[in-house]
């Protein structure tokens, strides 16, 4: 079985298909010609996504303009979806891009702190320096 998603998306193809190779199609796909009209009443009707798919062959008794508004609707959810796809991809890159601006800032401090004497040298203060003095020295 497919699921509905699938048939809608074979739907779809098949009305992409050129005049005259829509039954080679078909067949390619491995469904009959029947199978399709049932699965396209079904998606024309709106009983596709209730999972009700008519037994009976028979013409599809949905008007092509509702047809058409079905596809034009589909076509700008599709469109939808790519924008939206579309500025995902650019934040990720900018995203990676700031990563990376990151992980050198970080690489930078890392390579200073490494130059930097560990400890600092201690000097004596200046009582240390003078001569030492004695208790019987005057003053």
């Amino acid at each position: 079985g497919f699921t509905a998603a699938e048939i809608a998306e074979l739907v779809q193809e098949y009305h992409l298909q050129p005049y005259g190779q829509k039954g080679a199609w078909l067949a390619a796909q491995g469904l009959t010609y029947r199978r399709f009209r049932r699965w396209e009443k079904a998606i024309y009707d709106g009983d596709l996504d209730r999972a009700l798919i008519p037994r009976n062959g028979g013409e599809v008794s949905t008007p092509p303009g509702k047809r058409n508004a079905m596809a034009n609707a589909r076509a700008a959810e599709t469109a939808r979806h790519e924008a939206e796809l579309a500025r995902l991809r650019a934040r990720v890159t900018e995203l990676e891009q700031t990563n990376e601006a990151l992980g050198k800032a970080i690489g930078l401090l890392h390579a200073l702190n490494e130059h930097e004497p560990a400890d600092t040298a201690t000097t004596s203060g200046p009582d240390s320096s003078s001569p030492p003095t004695t208790p019987s020295s005057p003053s």
